[in-house]
C-alpha cells in the first residue's frame, strides 16, 4: 500500500519490473562505457548495455530503437572480435599527432 501511494504509476508485475530494471542497467552501462579507457572493456560494456536496451525496445515495440540498439551491439561485438584476433588498429597518441599534422 505504501509504495502504491508513493508510485501509483508503477506496475508491480514481476516481468514488467524486471524489464525496467534491465533498461536502467543498459542506460548505466552505456553511459559508463563512454568513460572507459580500455577499448576491449568498452566494447563489452557497450555490447551488454545495448542488449539490455534492445530488450526494452522489444518490450515497448519500438522498431527504430530496436534497430539502433542491434546496430550498436553488432558494431561493439565486431570491434571486440577484431581486438581479440589482432585486426584492430590502436588509436594511440602517435595516431592522434599524425591526424593533427594533416590538418
Amino acid at each position: 500500500m505504501l509504495l502504491q501511494n508513493l508510485f501509483p504509476f508503477m506496475s508491480f508485475q514481476l516481468l514488467e519490473t524486471l524489464i525496467y530494471i534491465v533498461a536502467a542497467l543498459g542506460i548505466i552501462l552505456i553511459t559508463y562505457g563512454v568513460f572507459l579507457e580500455t577499448e576491449r572493456r568498452q566494447d563489452l560494456v557497450f555490447l551488454i548495455g545495448a542488449l539490455c536496451l534492445f530488450d526494452y525496445a522489444l518490450y515497448i515495440g519500438n522498431r527504430i530503437f530496436m534497430i539502433a540498439m542491434a546496430g550498436l551491439a553488432l558494431a561493439s561485438l565486431v570491434e571486440f572480435i577484431e581486438i581479440m584476433i589482432g585486426l584492430h588498429k590502436e588509436h594511440g597518441k602517435h595516431t592522434l599527432k599524425r591526424i593533427k599534422h594533416f590538418k
